[in-house]
């Protein structure tokens, strides 16, 4: 017979549960879907760590034994930044909650650049 049947021909009762909000659905996915790798991890945390002005300028594009390559739009943010590296590196590690993140590389390389 087929499934909602029991073994005795009388049909199964199922409960119902009760509806879960959609904030709690979300929030379950958004657990399930915590990024997998150190660039993903620096990725979703780089505008919180180093503030709107410098993600507008410059994004995470590679991570190579704890170094995160930085692409900038030009090599004057990329200069900039790079005096800022211990800083960034800092904020970056706290938003982490661990010290995975070693160093900051930044390259000024428009065409890796993601607008």
């Amino acid at each position: 017979m087929p499934w909602p049947w029991r073994r005795d021909g009388r049909a199964a009762v199922r409960r119902r549960r009760a509806p879960r909000s959609a904030a709690q659905a979300l929030r379950e996915v958004l657990e399930t879907r915590a990024p997998q790798t150190l660039l993903a991890a620096v990725q979703s945390e780089w505008s919180g760590a180093c503030g709107e002005a410098v993600a507008a300028e410059a994004q995470p594009v590679a991570e190579r034994d704890g170094v995160v390559t930085v692409a900038c739009r030009s090599a004057t943010w990329a200069q900039e930044l790079d005096l800022m590296q211990e800083r960034l590196l800092a904020r970056l590690n706290e938003a982490l909650g661990d010290g995975r993140v070693k160093g900051l590389k930044f390259t000024a390389d428009a065409a890796r650049f993601r607008a």
